[in-house]
């Protein structure tokens, strides 16, 4: 820990190496999916909101500890977490530095779902076949928008390829094949193109 943090330089430096991670993960073109099964904390957490949403086991537990240990925590993870669970309920996970169980988390909007942890993989495995089995230029295209629309500065959106990817979906073969399955009550076969 010291060694990590124990010096002006190298706080930044390890604060720079995980902004790299966490502004990778938030900004994938493909969604993602955090599986948590157990504590969720600080970092950890931080990491779970980069994801588009969170499926828990009933075990999971989750805090923002930052004011227990007097750590500074940057803009962007704290735009994230402000992003899950709105900034009233933010700013009480991180001034009281408490844990919260799933429940909460849920009833926060931190996690979108609470299984068992002997069906985890199995829900989430699921989930993401799911999202598998849909439209490749339209999931891509809705997970760019959702990430421009919390980008934290409007100024830096990029609204004209919103507009783009939202115009190529409509002139997919995937559209044509995705109304020709809806008349024909059938499950449609995306290619994503």
């Amino acid at each position: 820990y010291d060694k990590e943090r124990g010096s002006e330089e190298a706080i930044h430096h390890y604060n720079a190496r995980l902004k790299v991670v966490y502004d990778i993960i938030e900004n994938l073109p493909k969604p993602t999916i955090a599986m948590i099964n157990g504590y969720c904390i600080g970092g950890g957490l931080n990491l779970a909101t980069c994801s588009d949403f969170r499926i828990a086991s009933s075990k999971s537990r989750f805090a923002m500890p930052a004011a227990k240990l007097a750590l500074g925590y940057p803009f962007d993870a704290i735009r994230r977490l402000v992003n899950a669970v709105g900034p009233a309920a933010a700013k009480q996970m991180m001034f009281t530095a408490k844990s919260i169980d799933t429940e909460a988390a849920l009833r926060l909007g931190l996690v979108q779902e609470v299984v068992e942890e002997d069906a985890l993989v199995e829900r989430v495995t699921e989930i993401a076949d799911n999202i598998a089995g849909n439209a490749p230029l339209t999931i891509r295209a809705m997970k760019y928008i959702a990430t421009q629309v919390m980008q934290a500065d409007p100024s830096k959106r990029d609204l004209g390829r919103c507009d783009e990817m939202v115009a190529a979906c409509f002139a997919s073969s995937d559209y044509i094949e995705g109304r020709k399955a809806f008349m024909e009550k059938r499950k449609p076969e995306f290619t994503g193109s």
